[in-house]
């Protein structure tokens, strides 16, 4: 099993920016890949970016393209999503998510673990 605690969430204002941490436990970190994932109200879960294991690929929506950037430290066992120029369409919940697999995935359905989730609101 592998528990996840995500923090960092707020309220921003458009061109902000704002870091999301995700702390894992249970589990050895370095060998999960691990995503971000946001979902809007009324709208389906959708894929923000991806890390693997060693940190050595990412992979990122469109819409973090340019804007996002996630990293990890394995030796903090957490992974983060720093999230620049920010814009109100970005308003979600934001999911830290971990797959056993060294390749990341952009199907939340590929990713057993969930994090709580945590509120981000963009203000134009």
């Amino acid at each position: 099993q592998v528990q996840l605690v995500v923090s960092g969430g707020g309220l921003v204002q458009a061109g902000g920016s704002l870091r999301l941490s995700c702390a894992a436990s249970g589990r050895t970190f370095s060998s999960l890949t691990m995503g971000w994932f946001r979902q809007a109200p009324g709208k389906e879960r959708e894929f923000v970016a991806a890390i693997s294991w060693s940190g050595g690929n990412t992979e990122y929506a469109d819409c973090a393209k340019g804007r996002f950037t996630i990293s990890r430290d394995n030796a903090e066992n957490t992974v983060y999503l720093q999230m620049n120029s920010l814009k109100p369409e970005d308003t979600a919940v934001y999911y830290c998510a971990a797959r056993n697999g060294v390749k990341t995935r952009t199907d939340p359905d590929e990713y057993a673990y969930w994090g709580q989730g945590t509120q981000v609101t963009v203000s134009s």
